[in-house]
């Protein structure tokens, strides 16, 4: 009997949670409760209430809500605060303030305003929810476990905070329960994976069976559950590992019985289950993270790597950077930075860079006429393949995050990742390296949406690097 006819069977571990209820929403003015698709009309509404009358709270508020919606931040943190001046009892407006200012990184600001919504409506389950999600976002990530608690105790099923919960457990290196929590991904309303029917795999001997592994999330997720296939294939089954063809090269060597296309048709199977619930269903602590597993690099794409390089020279690093990751990813804007700061590496002594970018971002390197000072790679990379048989040859990758971390840290290739205040959990909540890849060094920001530290610390570390690298290219006695 083919997977595609078999009824979808109750997973048994875990078991699955219904998505919760949606929160009482808080009182008057609420982004999610305002009608969007004629926000310009709304806007000016609440402008002709605002004329008629400068004291009305709810206007104020609902035009700061209106003006979030469209972009337009700093007007709306005005509106807010306009609003709560006049409506100071009013929680809601407090919560969305609150809420827009951890957008904008204001963190003290922020957890001030929900502060005081909690203190004026402290049952609400909403303006909790909001509370520590602003909590996680300042990375005050024990307090918004504490929150968590608390709002857990009133809905215990809720599928997103168990999911909040997880991603907090994780980055502060909880991996047992933040693991199990994990799980409850599939029951929020933001999940868009198409579900996987057949009987989930519990982690048990296989026996034979036919287990199908299927993508779920980005291409470095792909890159770093990729390490679990081996440990997959020690439990006796025969593995059907959904892949996109962007990786199926450089994941050629995985222990895999047969790569199916992502997104077509299920293959027959026994069992399935996500890869990325790999780490998970094989137990998987914080001080026992797997190692990388070794990739593919196909001998094509080593000689066209050394072709495109050429050879090295004596004495001079050869630093591959990328500066933003998927344009099209919710949380870039944040993660992500631009050429300029990059530029400056290539003032240090000794150091040539190399511009492995991808996507519309490669277009900076034609803005700013920089086509001499950084040797564009992008052109010639068409696969994760490509992009691995050219990091083999370079010294060090510099990067703001995005899955060729991912690659290079599978790689064992020296990779800086720059990264944003709250960054993804696999890098945890502080220090300068991650379980996940030994060979990678982070540089983290101190503050939120503040890149200056960042590159001022991993310019004295490619100093020291540079010169490191011309005195050992010295000879002898000169």
């Amino acid at each position: 009997m083919t997977a595609k006819k078999r009824k979808a069977a109750a997973p048994t571990k875990p078991a699955p949670v219904p998505a919760s209820p949606p929160h009482q929403a808080p009182p008057k003015a609420n982004v999610k409760t305002l009608p969007a698709g004629n926000d310009e009309q709304l806007l000016r509404t609440a402008e002709d209430i605002v004329r008629a009358n400068p004291r009305d709270g709810a206007a104020w508020s609902t035009m700061g809500v209106v003006l979030r919606r469209m972009g337009r931040l700093e007007e709306a943190v005005v509106c807010y605060h306009r609003g709560v001046e006049h409506d100071p009892n009013n929680a809601g407006n407090w919560s969305n303030l609150g809420n827009l200012l951890t957008e904008l990184g204001r963190h003290a600001e922020a957890d001030d305003a929900h502060a005081r919504a909690l203190r004026l409506m402290d049952d609400n389950g909403q303006l909790l929810f909001n509370a520590l999600i602003s909590k996680r976002k300042a990375t005050a990530f024990h307090e918004a476990l504490t929150l968590m608690e608390k709002a857990l105790a009133a809905e215990p099923h809720s599928a997103q905070l168990r999911w909040e919960r997880a991603l907090t457990l994780l980055q502060v290196g909880e991996y047992e329960q933040g693991f199990k929590d994990y799980e409850y991904r599939r029951g929020i309303a933001t999940y868009r994976t198409r579900p996987t029917p057949g009987t989930p795999w519990d982690g048990s001997d296989l026996k034979g069976k036919r287990i199908f592994l299927s993508t779920e999330q980005g291409f470095g997720d792909t890159l770093m559950a990729a390490r679990y296939v081996p440990l997959v294939k020690a439990r006796g089954g025969r593995i059907l590992f959904e892949c996109h063809p962007e990786l199926r090269r450089v994941l050629g060597g995985l222990p895999v019985d047969e790569f199916v296309p992502a997104g077509h048709a299920f293959p027959d199977f026994d069992v399935q289950a996500s890869q990325m619930s790999l780490p998970y269903l094989c137990g998987t602590r914080f001080d026992s993270v797997p190692p990388p597993v070794k990739l593919h690099i196909p001998p094509d794409a080593r000689a066209k790597a050394t072709r495109i390089l050429g050879p090295a020279e004596p004495g001079i690093l050869r630093v591959g950077i990328i500066w933003s990751g998927r344009v099209t990813f919710a949380d870039n804007a944040r993660r992500a930075s631009n050429l300029k700061n990059f530029l400056q590496f290539g003032t240090v002594s000794g150091v040539r860079l190399y511009s492995l970018q991808k996507g519309p971002p490669e277009d900076q390197l034609e803005e700013m006429g920089s086509r001499m000072l950084v040797t564009p790679l992008g052109p010639h990379i068409d696969d994760f393949a490509d992009t691995a048989a050219l990091l083999e040859q370079l010294d060090l990758l510099i990067m703001t995050d995005s899955s060729t971390a991912h690659l290079a840290g599978s790689l064992g290739t020296p990779v800086w990742n720059l990264v944003q205040f709250m960054p993804y959990w696999v890098y945890g909540d502080r220090g300068g390296r991650t379980p996940w890849y030994p060979s990678m060094r982070l540089f983290r920001q101190k503050d939120d949406q503040d890149w200056g530290p960042v590159f001022a610390e991993a310019m004295d570390a490619l100093r020291d690097l540079a010169y490191s690298r011309r005195l050992t290219a010295k000879p002898c006695g000169t």
